[in-house]
């Protein structure tokens, strides 16, 4: 068997990832431009996105999985593409390889423009709060006093009101 079906299958995780990647960029304008709106839609459409690549990626194991039993090899766990290059031909090698590293380079650069979104976010909230503290209004703490400023204990306690 060769690798043609995991390699198809390596392009439209790829793919995916590039489209996540495209959405995750627009999400970053989305944010600084603050429209909800617009944030819940590339929301929805992350969502369905992160479906897909789950769904393909499941596609990749069982691929993987059978070019690996052609090859004779049977593993436990589901392989990985590094255990699909070690037991391919020089050929096979070289392309799945290059899948690889498309794959790690657009995860890579979807992970950075996560982080960059994360921290916007986290800006954004800060703003808010603080924008919501300065106008609320800031309210004495209660305390009992009488009239002339001297504090008042409530009857029946004592200044110590604690259990031994």
């Amino acid at each position: 068997m060769s690798a043609t079906n995991l390699t198809k299958t390596l392009e439209k995780l790829y793919k995916l990832h590039k489209s996540l990647f495209d959405l995750s960029v627009n999400k970053t304008d989305v944010i600084k431009k603050s429209d909800m709106g617009e944030l819940d839609n590339v929301l929805k459409g992350e969502k369905k996105h992160l479906a897909a690549i789950d769904m393909v990626e499941a596609d990749r194991q069982r691929e993987s999985i059978h070019y690996l039993q052609s090859r004779g090899v049977h593993l436990n766990e589901p392989p990985t593409i590094s255990q699909c290059i070690e037991h391919s031909s020089p050929e096979e090698q070289e392309m799945l390889g290059q899948w690889q590293q498309k794959l790690v380079g657009i995860l890579g650069e979807l992970k950075s423009q996560n982080e960059l979104n994360q921290k916007l976010v986290y800006q954004s909230l800060q703003f808010v709060n603080m924008n919501l503290s300065i106008m609320q209004p800031q309210s004495e703490p209660l305390t009992y006093s009488r009239s002339n400023g001297e504090k008042k204990i409530p009857a029946g306690r004592s200044m110590f009101d604690s259990k031994a």
